[in-house]
């Protein structure tokens, strides 16, 4: 097995994508489409840049011309602005094609999400643009664990004012995307002690994007390590993403919505697999009393189940996304926002367990063979087991349950 440990980056940069190669989607449909194609190219290569660990530089590039990056963008700031039912449909394409290459993007629309909920017009109008122009997003994310980042929303990232101007400094873990970004949103705390979202250039002095992640799964998300060194911050660049918590709004749910759809997508792809060695390669077993293993009672019944969990999950997920639209169409109160919070939780559950279940019943039906390295199927239960612990499902069945036996409204933040 190699050692998935690397060194920092050297310092590349993304190159700026070609405006006259981007496209423009207009609507559900497009959107839907476009993902498709993508997932075509993608697919192929996914095994090996796993394998390999080669981070996906050029679908990357195709991901920005696609125009699938700005779908979320409101039609009065250019975009196709596309349900929440179709943005989960794209993700669970794109992550049974590679759900580490479906991960990366996930942050671009819960950043997405807090510009359209907190941000003035201007700041819309000039950032909606940059996407619109398929520059990507990352997500300097949580800070990792220490007495000042007890939980994933606690940090020392601190956006301070000098005499110079604003200047943001931190180290920020679990960035997923950056490496690939042209932009770097990351939570601070200024000098009021309020939580702030700032947009920071990729190219901004000060800024080092190091790529040092190396989890059993999800290999080439590069959701490593951004260092803020004194970097300086214009002020048009700056949320604040206090305010989201005072209110109602849907902002949480939606960025849920996106974890739910990847694990379904990891779900979808080790049915695929599972089913496809077992047609094509393995055995019966020798009690059977059958010459091909399709035709095994147990397996043929094991398929069945597995297939009644997949398709519950995904109608589940298509729910909670109807769910989410037709909140959005409505003002929003405490009680629809966490009517919406309570909907996907109970996706989120079913998708998490469909993706743990698939990605482990493949070996027991397709046998031993399946196990060889050559193969590569252990990457779906990685990924599963990877991606699964973003945010604990055992606090979505607490949510859950404290929502219908107490009527206590869940908590407002990202992971709800």
């Amino acid at each position: 097995m190699p050692d998935f440990a690397v060194p920092p980056a050297q310092g590349s940069l993304p190159r700026p994508p070609d405006p006259t190669r981007v496209a423009l989607i207009a609507d559900d449909a497009g959107a839907l489409a476009a993902a498709r194609a993508l997932a075509e190219f993608v697919a192929p290569g996914s095994s090996t840049r796993d394998r390999e660990r080669q981070l996906p530089w050029e679908e990357m590039e195709r991901w920005s011309e696609s125009g699938l990056g700005a779908i979320t963008v409101p039609r009065e700031f250019g975009g196709a602005d596309v349900s929440y039912t179709t943005l989960a449909e794209v993700f669970v394409i794109l992550s049974a094609a590679d759900p580490a290459f479906g991960q990366i993007p996930q942050n671009q629309f819960g950043v997405l999400g807090v510009l359209r909920e907190v941000g003035t017009v201007e700041q819309k109008r000039r950032l909606y643009g940059e996407v619109l122009a398929g520059r990507r997003l990352g997500n300097a994310g949580p800070e990792r664990r220490s007495a000042a980042a007890a939980t994933i929303v606690q940090g020392t990232t601190g956006l301070t004012t000098t005499p110079e101007g604003l200047r943001l400094s931190g180290r920020r873990f679990y960035s997923t995307g950056s490496l690939f970004a042209h932009w770097l949103p990351t939570r601070a705390t200024d000098d009021a002690g309020h939580a702030v979202q700032v947009w920071v250039p990729r190219q901004a002095r000060g800024v080092t994007v190091i790529d040092d992640w190396n989890a059993i799964g999800q290999r080439t998300t590069a959701s490593g390590s951004v260092v803020f060194d004194n970097v300086p911050v214009e002020p048009d660049n700056v949320l604040p993403i206090w305010r989201l918590a005072e209110r109602p709004g849907i902002f949480g749910p939606a960025s849920q919505l996106v974890q739910a759809a990847i694990d379904q997508g990891i779900a979808e792809a080790a049915v695929a697999d599972a089913l496809a060695f077992v047609r094509e390669r393995a055995r019966p077993w020798v009690d059977s009393g059958v010459e091909r293993a399709v035709d095994d009672p147990y397996i043929i019944a094991d398929v069945g189940r597995l297939q009644t969990d997949l398709h519950a999950a995904h109608e589940v997920l298509r729910e909670a996304g109807e769910t989410l639209d037709e909140i959005a169409r409505t003002p929003i109160d405490d009680a629809a926002s966490a009517r919406a919070s309570v909907a996907v939780a109970e996706a989120k559950i079913l998708t998490t367990r469909i993706a743990l279940e698939a990605s482990e019943k493949l070996f027991e039906l397709a046998g031993s063979s399946s196990t060889r390295a050559a193969h590569n199927l252990d990457r779906h239960w990685r990924n599963a087991r990877t991606h699964t612990l973003h945010d604990p499902v055992r606090w979505k069945l607490h949510l859950l349950g404290n929502y219908h036996l107490n009527g206590a409204l869940p908590p407002r933040h990202s992971w709800n």
